[in-house]
């Protein structure tokens, strides 16, 4: 909100001398009923000195005023000779926009993957208004999101917000042939079968590609709490993934998340991102997506559980299902048939080395 200042404002030692004048007192006169020196009188005439609370209310108490009423004239003054000073003005503004960037996105995360290269104030505004889509801070967003959890309170966070616009910006700045469905159904169906496999993670960005679908990876926002989101960017379908969870079947199951998200023709083309929490409550199209995207990972119906899950069980029935066992022990846990903290996990592949040799452009 602009506040509106004055044309010019006159400092209050020389309103005080017309207030002297007009009494017919001299700078000695009022010194003396003030019980102060005569130098001290002459440097608040003159400037030199500010009033300060003490004498404010002597002066006051002299005239037949309020103390506020002189702190009032001087900050007031003092305010308005600030706002005539460029130099002060611009440090000003430098402050306000950094305060609008903070409220907008994590800058310094930000510079740090290499999605701001500016160093200036200014610079830095453009290219955050430009990752999120904005013309100013005053627009709307440019990122809208759908519900994606049972709890509709939650809003979408800063980090939340930042993150998607990175998978945006990266997407945007990949290449991918005309989207096809049936490609997309078939590909996902083969997704598990070549997970047993974690080094083909590397592929997935590629093979996606040729279905017409940008799989991206943008790396965690500490504190962001997504697994992946599901947009549309050029008439692209678009799947971000930020590789929370580190696991094979975490990030595989993420994946297919998403798949199912466009399979099942929950994106829309007007920019809505769907965000995805998936240690959240599922709700309306998430457990939609949930069911697909199980089916997508064992197709085939899961054994029966003995009372006692030993690891050479869990490789027999994964080879069996032609999945990776960590798929089959994540699914087992999930279910509740396998304990979070089994020693079955001990050891599980990550996929975050094949994530970062996907391709990630960094927009210019």
């Amino acid at each position: 909100m602009n506040t509106p200042i004055a044309a010019e404002l006159f400092p209050a030692g020389e309103i005080l001398a017309d207030e002297l004048d007009a009494r017919g007192w001299t700078q000695a006169d009022f010194a003396e009923v003030l019980g102060r020196p005569a130098q001290f009188v002459s440097e608040i005439i003159s400037g030199k000195k500010e009033i300060t609370r003490e004498s404010a209310a002597q002066i006051g108490a002299a005239l037949g005023t309020s103390a506020e009423f002189w702190l009032n004239l001087q900050d007031s003054y003092l305010l308005w000779k600030q706002s005539q000073d460029d130099r002060i003005q611009d440090n000003l503004s430098a402050v306000k926009t950094r305060a609008q960037l903070r409220e907008l996105a994590p800058v310094p995360l930000l510079v740090k993957r290499g999605y701001i290269t500016a160093t200036d104030v200014q610079s830095q505004a453009y290219e955050v208004l430009n990752l999120f889509g904005k013309r100013s801070f005053e627009d709307p967003s440019g990122i809208s999101f759908a519900a994606r959890r049972s709890n509709h309170e939650k809003n979408v966070t800063v980090l939340q917000e930042a993150w998607a616009a990175c998978v945006r910006a990266t997407a945007s700045a990949l290449d991918a042939a005309p989207y096809s469905r049936k490609a997309l159904e078939d590909l996902a169906r083969t997704l598990s079968s070549r997970a047993r496999d974690p080094q083909a993670f590397a592929e997935f960005q590629t093979l996606f590609a040729e279905v017409g679908v940008r799989l991206v990876y943008v790396e965690a926002f500490p504190g962001g709490k997504l697994d992946g989101c599901a947009m549309l960017v050029d008439g692209h379908p678009v799947i971000g993934i930020s590789g929370r969870g580190n696991r094979l079947d975490k990030i595989l199951f993420t994946i297919l998340h998403e798949t199912a998200h466009i399979l099942l023709g929950h994106l829309v083309d007007n920019g809505e991102v769907i965000l995805d929490d998936l240690s959240d409550d599922s709700a309306n199209n998430e457990a939609e997506a949930d069911q697909l995207a199980s089916e997508l990972a064992i197709s085939s119906p899961l054994p029966a559980v003995p009372d006692r899950v030993h690891s050479s069980w869990i490789k027999e029935q994964a080879s069996n299902l032609g999945v990776h066992p960590i798929t089959l022990i994540g699914r087992l846990q999930k279910k509740g048939d396998l304990s979070w903290k089994t020693t079955l996990v001990r050891n599980a592949p990550t996929v975050i080395a094949q994530l970062e040799s996907w391709k990630s452009p960094i927009p210019s």
